[in-house]
Formats: structure tokens, sequence, C-alpha cells
């Protein structure tokens, strides 16, 4: 039986909010802020599953009425132990939630399934989504599978894999110079023709489709049926705080399902510092940090969003910042130790555990998991231009040796 009520609730005020009002964020001291779905979690039966495709099993507890959904097969991911790379940090227990293995490659499948299944629900006929990549493809790949018409406004500088994704599961893909030119024609096509929003479209950021988001929560549900019960700490990339926020979720209904007693701390890794800021000082929507260009681009981000900032809080999380050397260079270690190639953006979580067993937020004792968020392969020339051009040889043992240092020191 399903738990959702079929109504959202404003996290800070506590009115309630129709369903039709939930793709407009209300403002809250100069922020915006989504309202979020509610849910009656005594309806539920444990972390029931059912026989739905993909996360939909766990259809129970995500806001969606009954009947067809829009699935690809996303969720289930694997979650790898880390096994050199552990005993190098001196982190035994170090994981990596490969959300890379999801169709369109990225944790941002989750979000498009929950949003794009809602919005076929609703009857909606197109939806538009701002993005630099990762969540342009993953919304544009559930469109195609519903029949929807999919709008992408992308920005020129993307990586020319993003934009090939996006284009080929047939989206009508647009780019502007400005990021936040994106959302000034976003705002005009949901508020004037009724396109479905799949991302955030305001200013100061508030996160994204508030069904959609949801869909997050179902990272938490797999990694408790992972591990037998929580992981005591969970790094992730962030930059408007759409997963963090369904993290946050997600650990608290297996709390009050009576099937775990603790949240796990929740850690932000980004290129320029914002939540860490907000985390020192208190959360100002207007507050900026200042920023640059960045590998990690879809985190680079010089404002934290509420909802972040909020999942940090009632986790007693921490946010750590990293700069392209050491974002690189962990992109290269992990792949190097474990076998895992991930994006730079998903880089920084490995590159942030120095400092977060320095300060104590990871413990030898802990289970550390690590959210990969996608692939390196969807950005092959920012690792290709931190590695050595690959030599071209004679075909000889002796070039071999001479080209691969076999012998060197002997």
């Amino acid at each position: 039986m399903s738990a959702y009520l079929g109504h959202l609730v404003h996290p800070v005020t506590g009115d309630k909010v129709a369903e039709e009002d939930a793709y407009l964020p209300t403002e809250v001291d100069g922020g915006h802020v989504y309202a979020v779905p509610t849910y009656d979690l005594a309806r539920a039966r444990g972390l029931e599953t059912t026989d739905d495709p993909g996360l939909f099993r766990y259809r129970p507890l995500l806001p969606i009425e009954a009947g067809p959904v829009v699935s690809l097969g996303e969720g289930d991911t694997p979650l790898v132990a880390t096994e050199n790379l552990g005993a190098e940090l001196g982190l035994p227990h170090l994981y990596v939630k490969d959300e890379s293995r999801n169709p369109t490659w990225s944790y941002k499948d989750r979000l498009a399934a929950v949003a794009v299944t809602k919005a076929v629900q609703q009857g909606r006929d197109t939806v538009v989504v701002s993005s630099t990549g990762n969540h342009g493809a993953a919304v544009a790949a559930y469109a195609a599978r519903a029949g929807l018409r999919c709008v992408v406004l992308t920005l020129a500088s993307v990586p020319l894999a993003m934009k090939t994704m996006m284009q080929a599961y047939g989206a009508q893909t647009v780019a502007v110079e400005k990021p936040t030119d994106r959302w000034v024609i976003m705002r005009q096509a949901v508020e004037e023709r009724g396109w479905v929003p799949m991302s955030g479209f305001v200013g100061p950021p508030s996160g994204s489709n508030p069904f959609g988001c949801e869909g997050y929560k179902t990272i938490a549900y797999e990694l408790h049926a992972q591990l037998g019960d929580v992981p005591d700490v969970v790094v992730t990339p962030v930059a408007y705080g759409d997963a963090l926020a369904g993290l946050a979720r997600g650990f608290q209904d297996l709390v009050e399902l009576g099937l775990s007693s603790s949240v796990p701390r929740l850690v932000a890794t980004e290129p320029f510092g914002p939540y860490g800021h907000a985390l020192q000082e208190g959360f100002r929507a207007a507050a900026t940090v200042p920023v640059s260009d960045s590998v990690s681009f879809s985190i680079a981000t010089p404002m934290a969003t509420w909802q972040g900032w909020d999942a940090l809080v009632r986790t007693g999380g921490a946010a750590v910042s990293l700069d392209d050397a050491q974002t690189m260079a962990a992109q290269r270690r992990l792949a190097a130790s474990d076998g895992l190639f991930v994006e730079a953006s998903s880089a920084t979580t490995v590159a942030a555990l120095p400092e977060l067993i320095e300060r104590g937020v990871a413990r030898p004792e802990d289970r550390v998991v690590l959210l990969a968020t996608s692939t390196g392969l969807k950005d092959i020339p920012t690792a290709a231009a931190t590695l050595p051009e690959v030599p071209v040889i004679e075909p000889t043992l002796a070039a071999l040796d001479a080209a691969i240092g076999e012998g060197a020191g002997r």
C-alpha cells in the first residue's frame, strides 16, 4: 500500500502544498525552498518492495500513483569495497556506491525516472531541464522512453560527450553563454507554457523537481540492504543538494520504519566551498563564494541551497573543498587502486578522505560510503590532459622494456 499522502508540505513553514502548485518553489528569507512530498509511514510494511521495474520496487515510498511507470532498469547499483584504497588510508570499511551503472551512467537517472513518471501521470506533454550534462542526459532518455517532448538548456562549454548524449536521446538541445540565462528562459516556459521543470530555475537556487528528488531516497534504501544497516558516513559531491536532501529523507525513513537507529553523517564535497561556509556562518540564501573554472564543473556552484545545508545540519555532517589538482590526482588514484574510473566531481569524495580522517569525521571503525555519481568516460579530455602520452614503440622486448622501465635500477 502506498504511504504517499498525495500532497506536499513546505519544510520551513509547514504549510500544505497541492501537487499542482509544487513546481514553483516559494521564497523564504530571500531564498527559495521547495515543498516536499509527505507520507504516512504507518501504511508501509517495513521497507516493502514490489515487482515494479528499477527503483520503482520501492513504489510504496515514492510520490507516484498506481499505474505504469517510466523505467530503464535504474537503481540496484553495486556497492564496491575499495580494499586497496581503504588499506592505504586506514579505512578498512571503505566502499563506493557506483552510480555509473545506471542506464545513462549517472545517479540522475533516479531523479529522472520518478519525475518523468509523475509528469506522465499528470498528463503533461513537455519536460524542460537546465543542465551541464548528467541531468540533461538522464531526463532526455526517460522522456524518450515516455514519449514526451524534452527541451534541454545547457552551456556552450559543456563536454562534447554530454551534448552528444542529450541530442542522441532526442532532446531539443540549445546552449547559452551564461548559466543564469538558462533559468530566465526556463521559468518563462514553466509559468507560461506549463512545461514540467526537471531542474531548478530560480535564483538563489532551490533544487530540482520535488517529486524527482525523492528518487534519491532509494540510494539510502539500497545501502541499508547491501550493508545490513546504514553506513556511518556517506560522502557525496554536492551542487544544489538534490541527492543530499533525498539521502537524508531516505535514511530518516529507515529510522521511522524501525529499521535503523541512526542516520549517517552526510558529507558534501565541493570545489569552492559554499556549504562549508554555510556550516560555519549559518545559511544565508544570497551568500556567495568566489568561483572560477573547475574540472568539477557539474558541482562548481557559488551558492548553497537551503535543502542541502539543512541535510548536513540534521545529520551532523560536514563539507570539504577540493582544488583541481587534488581532484584529478584522486580520480587517477581510485582508478589505479581499485579499478573505478569516476567523473571529476565524484573524485572529490576520494580527495576529501585525508581531511575527513584528520578531522575525525571518518574513523577507522566507520563504514564509509563514497557516492560515485557518474563515470569518467563522460569527460575524457579532462582526464587525458593529466596523463602522459602513450608511447609508440618498435615491436621488440627491448623497446618495451625501455618504454615501461622494465629492468630499470636492476
